[in-house]
């Protein structure tokens, strides 16, 4: 008789795609007690790992729909400190992706996700960051239209705040980076 085993939760998927593997973690707890944001996430980032190492289809859906996934700054103080090289900033990248695909995001998350969207629209169209059309774009994503307005004569008098975009002469290099990543417009 032979057995057929069937790895389908997130860490199986994660290993195969990162070429990680989460289960040499022997929670030393160190990536959690260097995480600048740990006290403010739901799920430390140790506990993240640990619920991974476990296979639950039920843990999978708690880690996508965590606070903690998106308030990770990917710093990479966790990576360094980790005696076993998990690259945990890598991880929570790939469960972002997952959370916005399965539109599992938390509620909670919505202005990181806002800011998330409006950076990288306005790299992908200009090549570069185009501060005002990113801010207008977060305002109108997040409805806070007059938080730090009163910051915005001070940028542009010290020439922070340009209202044309400055395009880069590559900008279709920059587009091919988006289309190889399959980077929705």
């Amino acid at each position: 008789m032979t057995f057929c085993i069937i790895h389908s939760g997130i860490k199986y998927r994660l290993n195969d795609k990162l070429k990680l593997n989460l289960n040499e973690c022997y929670q030393c707890g160190k990536c959690t007690a260097g995480c600048p944001l740990s006290e403010d996430m739901d799920i430390p980032p140790n506990q993240i790992i640990r619920m991974m190492q476990y296979g639950n289809p039920q843990n999978d859906d708690k880690i996508i729909k965590s606070y903690s996934i998106w308030l990770c700054l990917s710093c990479q103080t966790c990576f360094a400190r980790c005696p076993q090289e998990i690259d945990l900033p890598a991880v929570m990248d790939y469960l972002r992706e997952k959370s916005i695909k399965e539109k599992k995001v938390n509620p909670r998350a919505k202005k990181i996700l806002a800011f998330h969207k409006n950076f990288l629209k306005s790299v992908k169209q200009n090549g570069r960051l185009h501060e005002a059309g990113f801010i207008i774009g977060y305002k109108l994503d997040t409805m806070a239209f007059f938080q730090d307005v009163m910051l915005v004569p001070s940028l542009i008098s010290k020439g922070k705040l340009h209202f044309l975009p400055r395009k880069l002469k590559s900008q279709n290099q920059i587009k091919k980076i988006f289309k190889s990543l399959n980077h929705p417009k």
